[in-house]
């Protein structure tokens, strides 16, 4: 069985630790032809998309075209077949190549016309400025980029220090820009990003020491580059897997260290959907089972402590689920149909939480324990604010969640906080 591309980060072939050139500012021209509104739209996921996620499959093949859709699949984002041990074997490959057809033959079960492996990967890089794959991303109506280590996108699709497009970039951008859809899951929703695209990072080591430029084998390291990815989408930075790993933490700090003051934090096997893009008539909706977080930092005040330690006050925590809308332009949240405010009933204490960004080092971490706790929250008729705790100490961070003026939940069956706008998130250090 082929399968795609791992969520976990990898690192690049013969790489070392390396702060990259390209990473220190944008060059001169390198936003060319990315000012103008795209009339496309984009279907981010934030990994983990199931073969049986027939919401999420639908809606990249309706916006392409319904029966006669026909998507280009991108997967550079894999080891190209040369690094794969197990390259000839069709049921244990997980390369470039094999992702592509793996995923190809998805969106054809799901009902597009055909899907097409776009053939440019680290093995392929030459084919990125070919005039016969541009000829194949034009006669396409949508595209898919598939997960892995988003910096190869980087490597493959965009020229160097100099950060320009290759020739099969800029045909995807102008066909985005003509009203193609554009979708991606993991690294192929972080891609999308602009400036300051994360390319790695835990939360706790992210809140202890800070982001740096670059990209690094530690994949524990906080890391971004401020040239940034794609830049299809630049009204918030993006994170992916968030709830699944954690990331929370290290979304909020990268967020604080660049100046950025939103955070789209996606979650597994659910997509977020932007009408469009970089349009002052922008607008987000969630189609999945899981969410989507809106990290709000207009009001945020990082800041550090006698002890050298950082800390944050002032964020703002929202998470939208299946139906919700966005709208970017006026930062406010539009429930779905069928949800009702909720009125907290629960008069037992929000459960303790001493992992609050779910530790890669904790063999009994919870996934969501984040929105766990803010959950638990929303629906306690006794508490304002209820506290949570990073796994690692020195130091350790506490992160308190509080119910201001202008919090709201919404719920589908009366009990659970299927949708959460205006938490206040403090993080402090010990």
């Amino acid at each position: 069985m082929r399968v795609p591309t791992t969520a976990r980060r990898t690192t690049l072939a013969g790489g070392t630790a390396l702060l990259l050139t390209l990473a220190l500012a944008p060059a001169a021209g390198a936003d060319a032809g990315r000012h103008a509104g795209d009339r496309g739209s984009l279907v981010l996921v934030g990994g983990g998309l199931k073969a049986d996620n027939t919401q999420v499959y639908g809606e990249i093949i309706k916006r392409a075209g319904g029966a006669s859709a026909k998507i280009g699949v991108i997967t550079a984002s894999s080891v190209p077949a040369s690094q794969d041990p197990h390259a000839a074997d069709p049921e244990k490959c997980s390369n470039s190549a094999c992702n592509g057809a793996y995923y190809a033959g998805l969106f054809e079960r799901h009902g597009a016309a055909d899907a097409q492996w776009i053939p440019v990967d680290l093995d392929h890089i030459a084919n990125a400025d070919s005039d016969e794959v541009v000829r194949q991303v034009d006669s396409m109506t949508g595209f898919f980029f598939g997960g892995g280590d988003q910096y190869r996108y980087i490597t493959t699709l965009l020229h160097g220090s100099a950060h320009t497009d290759s020739k099969v970039l800029a045909a995807i951008r102008a066909k985005l820009a003509a009203g193609a859809v554009v979708s991606g899951s993991s690294a192929g929703a972080q891609i999308v990003a602009g400036a300051d695209m994360v390319t790695g990072g835990d939360s706790y080591t992210g809140l202890r020491d800070g982001s740096s430029p670059g990209y690094f084998d530690d994949p524990s390291r906080l890391a971004h580059l401020p040239a940034g990815g794609f830049g299809f989408l630049r009204s918030g930075l993006i994170d992916t897997h968030t709830g699944a790993y954690g990331r929370e933490g290290r979304a909020l700090r990268l967020a604080a260290d660049t100046g950025h003051d939103r955070v789209y934090a996606l979650e597994e096997n659910t997509a977020l959907i932007v009408e469009a893009p970089r349009t002052p008539h922008e607008r987000l909706r969630v189609l999945g089972p899981r969410g989507v977080a809106v990290l709000d930092l207009r009001q945020a005040r990082p800041g550090i402590t006698s002890s050298g330690a950082w800390s944050l006050a002032g964020a703002r925590y929202h998470y939208l689920t299946d139906g919700d809308r966005y709208d970017p332009n006026r930062w406010r949240v539009l429930p779905g149909a069928g949800k009702r405010r909720l009125v907290p009933e629960s008069v037992s204490a929000v459960p303790a939480n001493p992992d609050v960004f779910h530790s890669s080092v904790n063999p009994a971490g919870v996934p969501y324990s984040f929105l766990g706790t803010a959950r638990a929250l929303a629906a306690s008729a006794t508490q304002r604010t209820a506290t949570a705790a990073t796994f690692e100490s020195g130091p350790r961070f506490t992160v308190t969640f509080s119910k201001p003026d202008g919090f709201t939940a919404w719920t589908s069956d009366g009990v659970t906080a299927r949708t959460i706008t205006g938490v206040r998130i403090t993080v402090t250090p010990e």
